[in-house]
């Protein structure tokens, strides 16, 4: 008797516009990601202004020449990458959006339609974090106090520290449970 085939989780993980692959939250995720023994597809791009025009075209573009037909089991997204929340809602695709740009309506509507296998991440001092905008929603909303759109606190590095850490902890336990 043969053991069932088993495969490898996949976890999209997408930059913002201005925070790359190397920003703390996607590299720890990253690391994260391979010590789960998970595999990684992490594209880098630039974004002009043509991207700034439509940045779910622009990401959903990206997104499909980065898993080159294959589907994720998670996306962990940072902001601008957050715009492939409609992508992963027509996919059903769980993933953690840290700072999702909630004055994009259809990040907004996407997020709204999202399931409980999401969560978005924002931080109170963040001006586009913005969850009463989404209504209804299924999916998790998670309020980091004190933080900006870095998920960081301005001028404490030690409490930015800890504040991501927090937020890892959250990836991790999205990692973890592809894996168990």
């Amino acid at each position: 008797m043969t053991a069932p085939a088993t495969t490898t989780p996949l976890v999209l993980v997408l930059p913002g516009a201005g925070y790359g692959q190397q920003a703390p939250l996607l590299w720890w995720t990253r690391a994260i990601a391979a010590q789960h023994g998970v595999e990684v597809v992490a594209p880098a791009w630039t974004v002009d202004a043509a991207a700034k025009d439509d940045p779910v075209a622009f990401v959903e573009r990206q997104v499909a020449g980065a898993l080159d037909g294959r589907r994720p089991d998670l996306v962990v997204a940072k902001s601008f990458g957050c715009s492939a929340l409609p992508w992963a809602v027509r996919h059903d695709v769980d993933g953690v959006w840290l700072t999702p740009v909630l004055t994009d309506p259809a990040v907004v509507a996407a997020l709204a339609a999202a399931g409980t296998g999401s969560l978005a991440v924002g931080g109170s001092a963040d001006p586009i974090w913005l969850p009463s905008a989404v209504g209804t929603t299924r999916a998790g909303l998670h309020t980091v106090d004190g933080a900006d759109h870095a998920l960081e606190v301005r001028g404490d590095w030690r409490g930015s520290q800890r504040l991501q850490t927090e937020v890892l902890a959250l990836v991790d336990e999205r990692l973890r449970a592809l894996v168990s």
